[in-house]
């Protein structure tokens, strides 16, 4: 074998490691968005960046599905009339008026009660979140600490991770995010702990 054949053989090796290398990048971008995603929201909660959080929840059904929690309705569960098969009960349901969530939600998708939901508690009864460390061992022992969700449910287009109240580590609340791009997950319900109102 000539060096120019070695040469050749090498750089294809080197090459085809290059994009073993990006495909294991990109697969465990992959898997890992729904935690970023929740580490996020965490984050957009917590400095109140409500632009932030716009881009990250779905406000529509994350107040649906406190709606049928909080006041104690099931959600519904055959879909709204349809013009093609009632078209009375469709021209009904538009006339009808728009009733607005509950106040008790609002305070569970505010800025304030979604920090407190991915932190474990319940909106309103959070502690005050310590000053930020500003050494490294002080960062890394506040990460170590912190309390992290767990998977409940992972595959490729959903994922609910659970958070346990610090005070009663046998109540989580879970939050389910859908996946709305290859790498980018967005929160669509939250499931509050039994008995929380």
């Amino acid at each position: 074998m000539s060096k120019r054949d070695r040469e050749a053989g090498g750089m294809a090796r080197n090459f085809f490691n290059l994009i073993l290398v990006l495909i294991l990048v990109a697969a465990s971008a992959f898997l890992a968005a729904p935690w970023f995603a929740f580490r996020a929201l965490r984050a957009d909660a917590r400095d109140g960046d409500a632009q932030g959080l716009a881009e990250l929840v779905d406000y529509n059904a994350v107040r649906a599905s406190l709606k049928a929690q909080l006041t104690d309705q099931p959600a519904p569960a055959t879909p709204p009339p349809s013009v093609w098969t009632d078209p009375l009960g469709a021209l009904r349901q538009a006339i009808q008026p728009l009733t607005p969530p509950p106040p008790a939600v609002e305070r569970y998708v505010g800025v304030e009660g979604l920090h407190a939901l991915t932190r474990g508690y319940t909106p309103g009864k959070a502690p005050a979140e310590p000053a930020p460390p500003t050494t490294f061992k002080g960062h890394l022992e506040a990460t170590l600490h912190q309390n992290w969700p767990r998977t409940q449910f992972w595959d490729p287009g959903r994922t609910r991770l659970a958070v346990k109240d610090p005070a009663a580590p046998e109540r989580e609340t879970v939050f389910t995010f859908e996946r709305k791009g290859w790498f980018s997950w967005k929160l669509v319900n939250i499931k509050l702990p039994a008995k929380t109102k």
